[in-house]
């Protein structure tokens, strides 16, 4: 079950938040979000300096008891936080629809301004969408 999404600009700013497991995470509030995304930004960010692979793109995978966090960051620098059950399969694979979906919906908006919230409802109905067909809601 895919338990939430987050999408991190470059800069290390939410730009967009969604949970999908109602009932199974515990609320928090849009402060603890936003520190949340600049945490994990930050982390990102070390792990890809202190790798000791030359180039290398920081924290792709991390695994918890109750959750695994699977990141992909695209060449802008922006990152797609998908949290999953531990053993949710091709979670590499959702993200990268979740980013054609972005790319389609977000990027080619042209009332849309980059690195700012994403405000589109066209995006958010194809991602939800997506997350009822995986998660059989």
């Amino acid at each position: 079950m895919i338990l939430s999404l987050y999408v991190i600009n470059k800069a290390g700013g939410l730009i967009y938040q969604k949970d999908y497991a109602q009932g199974r995470l515990a609320k928090l509030t849009s402060n603890e979000y936003l520190v949340l995304a600049g945490t994990f930004h930050g982390v990102h960010a070390i792990a890809s300096k202190i790798s000791p692979v030359p180039k290398s793109s920081g924290i792709e995978l991390l695994e918890g008891d109750t959750f695994k966090a699977t990141c992909f960051q695209t060449l802008t620098g922006t990152k797609f936080l998908l949290f999953a059950d531990p053993n949710h399969p091709n979670c590499e694979m959702i993200l990268r629809r979740i980013y054609e979906l972005y790319s389609d919906f977000v990027m080619k908006n042209p009332f849309y301004n980059p690195e700012m919230p994403i405000r589109i409802e066209l995006f958010d109905t194809s991602v939800s969408k997506l997350m009822r067909q995986i998660n059989g809601t």
